[in-house]
């Protein structure tokens, strides 16, 4: 699992419930700009990883366990891409 492939799993799992990744963060109790692109690299472009706090969150406010979100991980387009 890579810094991609969690950061594309928001947006699939964002996508899969009908709201956009600012959409999710809002009805997941987070501010809107929580999965902004600008918001994955440091200004230094170091990876800024989501928290299992907000992972957690978006799995409550959706209804969705665990592997309903993990799925989107281990999916083979997106496997082996690297960042």
């Amino acid at each position: 699992m890579n810094h991609y492939q969690i950061w594309h799993a928001i947006e699939l799992f964002a996508r899969e419930h009908g709201l956009s990744c600012s959409g999710l963060a809002k009805r997941s109790g987070l501010d809107p700009t929580t999965f902004n692109k600008s918001k994955r690299f440091s200004k230094y472009e170091q990876p800024r990883w989501p928290s299992t706090a907000s992972i957690s969150k978006i799995l409550a406010a959706t209804g969705a366990a665990p592997k309903d979100f993990f799925k989107f991980i281990t999916n083979d387009e997106y496997k082996n891409k690297q960042q």
